[in-house]
């Protein structure tokens, strides 16, 4: 069984030493850089753009997971495939064409994922699984860190582990949101794949411990 994964999530980061935390991200046992892009329309919140990823890519050594929650992605595909993005996630609720801006990200070069809020049903996806490369199921409201993991996120990874495995299809499950040492395990045997950790591992003592700690739970 391949390796799961662990990305931690730049929002958590001290932005005045990002240098400093993107440098612990590699030194570390973690995957992917997790980088949520945010508008403040699409979430009632606003993270950082396009200088600020490209200066975590000029450091960064690992796969740079990117997660757009704004409104109309579309725009930004091909400025983010330029910036270095590997992956490029984009919200079910933000697409009206899904399909459609599914192949233009993978046309630039990059895999395609998806994310759908708490309240969407993955069964929306079953029709374009065999597209997606990632789905990200948000186990928080997105737009802020720090919230309570939502327990109905495990019923959920189950029903798309479901679909993913009717529909033959090769799509990684990536949970986003209230990620710790508690429900890791849990997440994984439900069917993840990816767990983007952010308070979790930067508000933590030894972020590097922390995320070898978290790899360790779930490749158990």
């Amino acid at each position: 069984m391949a390796s799961k994964r662990i990305a931690p999530s730049v929002l958590a980061a001290d932005f005045a030493n990002l240098q400093r935390d993107v440098e612990m991200i590699n030194k570390s046992e973690a995957d992917w850089f997790h980088i949520d892009i945010m508008d403040g329309v699409f979430v009632p919140n606003i993270s950082f753009g396009m200088p600020v990823l490209r200066d975590i890519v000029k450091h960064a050594t690992k796969t740079i997971d990117v997660h757009l929650m704004i409104v109309d992605p579309d725009r930004y595909i091909k400025t983010f495939a330029d910036l270095g993005s590997n992956i490029l996630t984009v919200h079910y609720e933000a697409c009206t064409h899904l399909h459609r801006t599914l192949q233009a990200i993978k046309s630039e070069g990059m895999k395609a994922g998806v994310a759908i809020n708490p309240h969407t049903n993955v069964n929306l996806l079953e029709d374009i699984i065999n597209d997606i490369d990632l789905v990200c199921i948000m186990s928080v409201n997105p737009g802020f860190g720090g919230q309570s993991f939502i327990e109905n996120t495990y019923k959920k990874v189950k029903q798309l582990r479901e679909i993913i495995v009717k529909n033959n299809a090769s799509t990684l499950i990536e949970i986003d949101g209230g990620v710790t040492n508690k429900n890791a395990k849990q997440l994984i045997d439900a069917g993840a794949d990816v767990l983007v950790a952010g308070s979790f591992v930067f508000k933590s003592t030894n972020p590097i411990q922390t995320i070898k700690e978290l790899k360790e739970i779930i490749n158990t």
